[in-house]
């Protein structure tokens, strides 16, 4: 593990949550099943089905069965869940992020 300056070791954390990363790969590909959304975010299926399970509670996205598929569709209009983000809509961190990608593929 690396050690900054100080020389105690860096500790490892990131500034979205599974539950970000799994809504964003939600929003970037409908239909991806619960292993891609896993791969992705980098914790187990069961995990992401437990997360999927929460958003889907909370009204940021809704499941449909289509054959031996899920489709999921997320709706943008959902508020943060902090008090601190709470004035915000999710639309602006998809947008972000799904944008990000867009612009990858072109290039």
């Amino acid at each position: 593990m690396a050690t900054p300056q100080g020389g105690e070791p860096a500790r490892q954390w990131t500034f979205l949550t599974n539950h970000a990363r799994v809504l964003l790969e939600i929003a970037r590909n409908p239909q991806a099943r619960l292993r891609d959304m896993a791969a992705i975010a980098g914790i187990t299926e069961r995990a992401a089905q437990t997360i999927v399970t929460d958003l889907e509670a909370a009204g940021y996205l809704t499941r449909t069965r289509v054959g031996r598929r899920n489709h999921y569709t997320v709706d943008p209009s959902r508020r943060f869940r902090h008090p601190a983000e709470a004035d915000h809509r999710i639309e602006g961190l998809l947008s972000l992020f799904t944008h990000r990608e867009e612009n990858r593929e072109e290039e």
